[in-house]
């Protein structure tokens, strides 16, 4: 038997209605800007917003979430416009996502499963469909009671089994149980194999640098100006899902790779956090963070601080953020008429900015890329026979040349090595050192 799922993803409904519930201490324009990145999230399923609604409530009503009043009158509202499906821009319970159904007599969505929606449509690759599959899994696992009320004709049982639908629910919960073991299963197999990638990509030691940020800051049009690549990069939220690696070549020879990742959003589900830990390895394991922020946005600091939350989430089992390097890029500043706020960024420590658009500060960027990557790298001063032609091959290959001098007899050499090249060939480097 199948599962009602929460938005169908081939023909999603035509019009829906977007609820905003704000703190009574925030004002009413935060509140337009948290409904204007719900609308964005809509139409990254096709919906056309016919309304939108920002309530402040004293406190949320455990039952139905906004108080009796308000959801009669809003219950009026949504079938005077239409709407098909209602979109609360907040987790919601179970319990409360049923009440409100039956009074406002359409689909209601919350925030989490919205962003599920998304992704589900999103995902391309095998490692993305089983990521988004699992965090859906993890989400409807607690809200399974409100896909079996047909049952209800089933009572009878013994002892504790006598409430109606139980026996089916319960079932249904071992299947579900027995899925999302077995997505666990296959996603650490994908985590054997992206360690196994990035082992062979240690055979050949490059400096590796992963792109954050929150969703639409740009980091795609960011890493196709670095790269050369043809990512997706459009105006929409979550464009991207699935990682991509690139090698970039830098103004002094060396090269660095670098990879684009899913961007983050404020109060991120804690459900695709978890199921995207493998694909996020890639963010735990770079040298290098670069965090896009969009400072076109009007909200750009809370989603730079939700950025960074996201990140101390997925570091906290790795030493913290304070043993993760990173540089912020302030972007789109060619979107932005405000000097001053420009000259005070710019004079922040760890930080540059630019605009990916128009590739304003990119020789910058660059720069600070060849410094990060060749900081800790050990300098060598080799005298080599012209003989040695293979070794020579590979330090130019392998490592930066600062300077080069070819004799009838001997090529002089200022080279610097990634440590773990430098490990290898240090015997075979040892003679023609000066």
């Amino acid at each position: 038997m199948t599962h009602k799922t929460l938005l169908d993803t081939q023909r999603p409904p035509d019009r829906g209605f977007l609820i905003q519930v704000i703190p009574n201490r925030r004002d009413r324009s935060y509140g337009e800007i948290l409904i204007a990145e719900l609308e964005h999230l809509a139409c990254g399923i096709s919906l056309q917003v016919v309304g939108r609604r920002i309530f402040s409530p004293r406190q949320p009503v455990p039952a139905t979430y906004l108080g009796k009043g308000t959801v009669a009158e809003l219950a009026e509202e949504i079938q005077a416009c239409g709407a098909e499906v209602v979109l609360f821009n907040h987790p919601l319970s179970a319990i409360q996502q049923r009440n409100l159904e039956l009074q406002l007599q359409a689909k209601v969505v919350d925030r989490t499963g919205l962003i599920l929606e998304i992704f589900a449509a999103r995902a391309r690759t095998r490692e993305g469909r089983l990521q988004v599959e699992l965090a859906s899994l993890l989400y409807q696992q607690s809200r399974l009671v409100r896909t079996w009320t047909h049952l209800e004709r089933q009572r009878g049982g013994f002892g504790m089994r006598g409430g109606p639908g139980e026996t089916q629910i319960e079932v249904d919960r071992r299947l579900l149980r027995a899925r999302i073991h077995s997505l666990e299963k296959m996603l650490t197999q994908v985590e054997r194999t992206r360690a196994l990638q990035r082992h062979s990509r240690q055979e050949v030691p490059l400096f590796s640098v992963a792109l954050v940020g929150y969703t639409n800051a740009g980091k795609s049009t960011l890493f196709n100006r670095l790269s050369g690549a043809e990512v997706e990069a459009a105006d929409r939220l979550f464009a991207t899902l699935d990682p991509t690696l690139r090698q970039v070549h830098l103004p002094g020879g060396g090269r660095i790779i670098l990879g684009d990742t899913v961007g983050f959003i404020r109060d991120l589900p804690h459900q695709l956090v978890a199921a995207f830990r493998a694909t996020l390895e890639e963010v735990l394991e770079a040298d290098l963070l670069l965090h896009v922020v969009d400072l076109a946005d009007p909200e750009w600091q809370e989603q730079e601080e939700a950025v960074l939350e996201v990140l101390r989430t997925l570091l906290q089992e790795r030493g913290g953020m304070a043993d993760k390097p990173m540089l912020t890029l302030y972007n789109k500043i060619d979107q932005v008429d405000s000097p001053g706020l420009l000259e005070r960024l710019r004079n922040r420590a760890h930080s540059r900015l630019l605009s990916a658009r128009t590739g304003v500060g990119l020789p910058e960027l660059l720069q600070s890329l060849e410094e990060a990557a060749n900081r800790h790298n050990p300098c060598y001063r080799l005298s080599l026979p012209v003989t040695e032609a293979a070794l020579l091959a590979r330090l130019c290959r392998q490592g930066l040349v600062l300077q080069r001098q070819d004799g009838e007899e001997r090529v002089q050499l200022t080279v610097l090595l990634p440590v773990a090249v430098a490990g290898r060939l240090h015997q075979e480097m040892a003679p023609f050192v000066l």
